[in-house]
């Protein structure tokens, strides 16, 4: 971080100045070290910051800190000390903001922080209840083992994301090209024949006479049309943004026919894995409940795990108040009270993490057979439609001739 400082020098002079330090008081012993007295100092602010804006546009991706952690850990394994493999790693990183935050994680860990400090520094960057998990790893001597797992973790949800997206993302495609040639059809196909119906004077059925009407309308105002879609676009976004808006999405997709089941699977098998990992590294539930609560995407779901926690504080356990909450599936509550009773919670909990990531990998296969031939059916049904609407328009003039 940069900082400002005015100061005075052996001469009793004042200087001013700016200098980079990992904080506060690592600047003000750089100053005293250089023969300074600080009288002033404060964090640089610039009018604009071109690093800012350098940053913004890059982003570090959930792949590229797995793999930094797996490197991480195999330095560690040869022999090198943590500051030196972080700085080596920040030498081979190919990503600008990667590369500057290893050179702010490096310079904190040379001025005396732990490296799970250091990261905890970059929220957006570094998941803060791993950075926790790494800490414990620090404390016990394990920090290897545990780089190796959270990495792991972090691949499989990395997996379980991208088929998500990937079984979506060809019937987004066929949907928004199908919009776009029926809307074409209805707005300047339709409107032409009607006209020509009009110079003929047939008389249309009433099918076509709705949807030919519909495509006049929509030409006649299309520039309104569009202008209302796009603000209530807008007006969605920014109510998704609050918080009710935010718990209202979430609420909806997961009750949304295939995605919501696989959703709740994801969301409840990262819960299990994130917790039976910090509770095997030797952290007590009342510690480890709020930083897997602020891991949890899903507004509804951290609501529930919010009011377990508050029962569990109580003295209630874990298994009875997700028991009261028909979001956490029977197995699962099964499980941990399993665990609870044998005293192998981290290992139920694992175990239902890797059968909940099974089904949602098999339900997202399955989700990819059905979705495609469904929206083929849907829209072959609608372009048929207007198909059959035409040509029932045509016998029609046909059989008036």
């Amino acid at each position: 971080m940069t900082y400002q400082y005015i100061a005075s020098n052996a001469q009793g002079e004042v200087v001013k100045g700016k200098l980079a330090a990992a904080d506060e008081k690592a600047a003000t012993e750089l100053l005293d070290f250089a023969g300074y007295q600080v009288i002033n100092l404060k964090p640089h602010v610039a009018f604009f910051d071109l690093k800012k804006l350098s940053d913004s546009m890059y982003k570090v991706t959930v792949p590229e800190i797995a793999l930094l952690y797996r490197q991480l850990a195999m330095l560690l394994e040869s022999g090198i000390n943590i500051g030196a493999a972080v700085e080596m790693l920040r030498e081979s990183a190919t990503n600008p903001l990667l590369k500057k935050t290893l050179g702010e994680v490096v310079s904190d860990i040379r001025g005396g922080n732990q490296f799970s400090a250091s990261l905890e520094k970059h929220p957006k960057i570094f998941t803060p209840a791993y950075c926790q998990l790494l800490s414990v790893g620090e404390q016990s001597g394990g920090l290897e083992l545990l780089l190796r797992q959270v990495a792991e973790y972090m691949e499989k949800e990395t997996k379980i994301a991208k088929e998500t997206k990937g079984a979506l993302k060809m019937p987004a495609i066929i949907s928004v090209v199908a919009t776009l040639a029926i809307g074409f059809m209805i707005t300047f196909v339709l409107p032409s024949v009607g006209e020509f119906y009009e110079q003929l004077g047939s008389e249309l059925p009433g099918a076509a006479k709705l949807l030919i009407n519909l495509g006049v309308a929509i030409k006649a105002n299309g520039l309104v049309v569009l202008l209302g879609l796009a603000v209530v676009i807008a007006a969605l976004m920014f109510y998704i943004r609050t918080p009710g808006g935010r718990y209202q999405l979430d609420r909806l997709l997961l009750k949304l026919p295939l995605l919501g089941r696989v959703r709740l699977l994801t969301e409840l098998s990262r819960f299990c894995r994130s917790m039976s990992l910090l509770f095997h590294a030797g952290m007590p539930l009342s510690e480890v409940m709020p930083l897997v609560i602020k891991g949890v995407d899903n507004k509804v779901i951290a609501d529930a795990l919010v009011e377990v926690q508050k029962d569990m504080v109580k003295g209630e356990g874990l298994s009875g108040p997700m028991a009261k909450n028909k979001l956490f599936l029977s197995m699962m509550v099964q499980m941990v009270k399993v665990g609870e009773e044998t005293g192998s919670l981290d290992v139920t909990l694992q175990a239902v993490a890797q059968s909940y990531e099974t089904e949602a990998e098999d339900k997202i296969h399955s989700m990819i057979e059905l979705i495609e031939p469904a929206m083929m059916i849907g829209i072959g049904g609608i372009i048929g439609l207007v198909v059959v609407t035409m040509v029932s328009a045509m016998t029609g003039m046909a059989g008036g001739m």
